[in-house]
């Protein structure tokens, strides 16, 4: 089963390889076209595209019963982005992460509020985390 079960997970990446290109492609020559910052465009349209598989997953595993899965998943992909992805970057070429490391202090606090209260994330405190970072997205676009 360890074989078939390594079969399913490589197709599986290499599909999200090809479909997430196109769409962070095809969101950025967008928002590009439309005079968006490139600041603003990976704040957002590029974020937004790497982080719609992680929904997809996080989703599936919560309706399944699984919502530490989810935790974990965001947690883990958060830490790996700023730590793994920023990382790499700077040491290819120092990168000016602008009001984009600010609002990942405020918003990170703000989380960690949220998450500290009783180890449990409930629907209120969710349908807030959407609000806040519905609002930080909308801010991002304004600015």
């Amino acid at each position: 089963m360890v074989v078939g079960d390594l079969a399913a997970l490589a197709v599986r990446i290499l599909a999200l390889w090809i479909g997430a290109r196109p769409l962070v492609t095809g969101a950025s020559r967008l928002a590009g076209a439309a005079g968006v910052s490139p600041l603003v465009i990976g704040l957002t349209v590029v974020a937004f595209g790497t982080s719609a598989p992680e929904i997809v997953v996080s989703t599936g595993a919560t309706l399944d019963g699984r919502g530490t899965f989810s935790s974990g998943n965001v947690v883990g992909s958060n830490l790996f982005n700023l730590l793994g992805v920023l990382g790499t970057a700077a040491v290819i070429q120092p990168t000016d992460v602008g009001l984009g490391l600010a609002w990942l202090v405020i918003l990170t606090g703000f989380a960690a509020v949220v998450l500290a209260t009783g180890r449990r994330v409930t629907r209120l405190e969710g349908a807030a985390l959407l609000v806040v970072g519905a609002s930080y997205w909308i801010a991002s676009v304004a600015v």
